[in-house]
């Protein structure tokens, strides 16, 4: 008799858990082309984890106006195994119209229970849209806009203890948060920035933070602190129409106190014993999966995602060990593949995929199908920057881009005795990228030290000539190979449709006058505006071209680490 009411006892108590759907509903009174539109889900099911997507899953499956087919990743708010729970679903539509939709919940990968189909109509915007790749100069909005990124790295806010030598004081000032630099830098022409997650910065797959009063430890799957801060950050970057590209991993975290507090870690509750196996073990790769998941589910709704970036300098990393103990480059390179194919299979914005190196090169990565721009960090090589793009963008055919650029690197130097340096490549970085082939311009570190001696206005200036490049090219850009004609001119050129752009360095410690070769001048008209950068100003000059084609403007001397533009049509 006791078998029998046990049995009878276990059944009920399986009808009462069968998942199911419970209640849709649209947060949103209407739905506009390019914003978020935002539905609650509570559905009945059991768990252990909600956010590993092998044990359940909640899919909003979409038909959009043209017929294209869509599925969204949903991700988990709230409530307990076996009683009403909270999910969300966020979606920005590229299109106007009608679309059909309709939920999927799924155990163990199999479907278990749809809701019924329904419907909303998108109202159309003058929203740009989405970033998408394009060519080797630039990215291309939904709207078919044209789109540069000139910014800079604003990779955390500030530190509770910072460790540097020399500017500790400044690097804890509290002004340096998202919402005051990021104001900041769109407020001087800025489009784009880099940031990091890591234990104290947007921890969202961190338990144990550091460093950082922002965030608190958690004991759950996902920091909550780290997953609300992110929300914030991606507003806030909405509301300026700034782009990010996010690094979701750092090499750091691999690496002393960030692999001893990992997530990954199998002594915190992950399955890799070493850095090695977070790379190779199937079961860290899934616990991984779970993370990008999240990601696409509760911000991949935002076009201020300008860029997925898996790893910020991967390959220190790598070769943080002794010769027995690096990381193997075949291991790292698939991982990649692993990782940015499945991204691509359940981002239904299809973001761009980045990761990056800081200067060694790791066999094959630059060649995967799915990570879309390729990256690397150049320090104390300025003038190394064109070279470097156009070899790399020749033996690649995809984008480079230089995340990270400066006079130095090393962080326990006082720059205060190499501030004009520093200043110099600042702005240098920016023209040399202006120049090159790439369509996010060489950014910066050092945002707390440059915003504190008033070099984020330069972004205006550079964004002024960027504006132009685009307009008068109508996307249009040639390199124009020019021959300097006076020692320590550094002169770089690129022809925008019928305008012919000229960037002058001189490198020198003496004053030299404008003299070069090369230029086709059958297409050119023969106007001319001159800028100084310093003056932040057009000037229209007079200038000669001798019969050996010697281009000159005979009232113009640069001085010396002096930098000009010149615009002639």
């Amino acid at each position: 008799m006791k078998n029998k009411l046990f049995i009878i006892t276990f059944l009920v108590f399986s009808v009462v858990v069968k998942a199911q759907i419970q209640e849709v509903t649209i947060l949103n009174k209407e739905v506009i082309q390019y914003q978020k539109t935002e539905w609650d889900i509570r559905l009945l099911a059991t768990f252990v984890n909600p956010f590993d997507f092998s044990e359940i899953s909640l899919d909003m499956i979409l038909t959009a106006p043209t017929g294209e087919k869509l599925v969204l990743p949903c991700f988990f708010v709230s409530g307990k195994s076996g009683s009403p729970s909270l999910w969300k679903a966020r979606f920005t539509p590229r299109e106007k119209g009608k679309y059909s939709y309709h939920f999927e919940l799924k155990k163990a990968s199999a479907e278990v229970f749809s809701s019924q189909i329904n419907t909303f109509n998108v109202k159309p915007s003058k929203a740009k849209g989405f970033l998408n790749t394009n060519n080797l100069w630039t990215f291309k909005y939904d709207n078919g806009t044209l789109f540069r990124g000139i910014g800079e790295n604003i990779c955390w806010e500030s530190r509770d203890d910072d460790d540097s030598k020399y500017f500790k004081k400044l690097h804890e000032d509290k002004r340096f948060n998202y919402n005051f630099m990021l104001k900041k830098l769109a407020a001087n022409g800025g489009n784009f920035f880099r940031t990091w997650m890591i234990y104290w910065n947007l921890p969202v797959d961190w338990k144990k933070v550091q460093n950082n009063s922002r965030y608190q430890n958690s004991d759950s799957y996902f920091n909550e602190s780290g997953m609300k801060r992110m929300d914030e950050l991606v507003q806030l970057c909405d509301s300026l129409g700034i782009h990010m590209m996010l690094a979701l991993e750092s090499h750091v975290g691999l690496m002393g106190s960030g692999w001893e507090t990992s997530n990954y870690n199998i002594a915190n509750g992950g399955f890799a014993k070493t850095p090695t196996e977070f790379f190779a073990l199937p079961a860290a790769r899934a616990q991984y999966k779970n993370k990008l998941r999240l990601m696409v589910a509760r911000y991949g709704y935002s076009p201020s995602v300008g860029a997925w970036e898996f790893f910020n300098e991967v390959d220190n990393a790598m070769y943080n060990g002794g010769p027995d103990n690096q990381i193997p480059a075949d291991v790292v390179t698939n991982w990649h593949n692993e990782m940015s194919t499945f991204l691509k299979s359940i981002d239904p914005y299809k973001h761009i995929v980045a990761t990056s190196v800081s200067h060694r090169d790791i066999p094959g990565m630059n060649d995967l199908k799915n990570i879309d721009i390729n990256q690397r960090h150049m320090y104390k090589n300025t003038s190394g920057i064109p070279a470097t793009i156009l070899e790399y963008t020749a033996k690649h055919n995809k984008p480079y881009v230089i995340g990270e650029a400066g006079f130095e690197w090393d962080w326990s130097k006082d720059f205060n005795a190499i501030a004009p340096e520093m200043d110099a490549d600042f702005r240098r970085a920016l023209w040399l990228g202006l120049f090159s082939p790439t369509p996010v311009l060489p950014m910066s570190w050092w945002w707390e030290f440059f915003e504190n001696r008033g070099m984020m206005s330069y972004f205006e200036m550079v964004k002024k000539v960027n504006d132009q490049m685009i307009s008068d090219g109508k996307g249009e850009f040639e390199i124009v190979n020019i021959k300097s004609l006076e020692n320590g001119l550094e002169i770089y050129g690129v022809r925008c449709g019928k305008t012919t752009y000229v960037y002058v360095y001189n490198s020198a410690s003496t004053k030299k006058q404008l003299q070069f070769q090369n230029m086709n001048w059958n297409k050119i008209k023969g106007n001319l505006e001159l800028l100084d950068t310093d003056l932040k100003k057009y000037s229209s000059e007079k200038f000669s071209v001798s019969s050996e084609k010697v281009f000159m403007i005979d009232t113009v001397l640069i001085a010396p680490k002096q930098e000009l533009v010149i615009r002639i049509k």
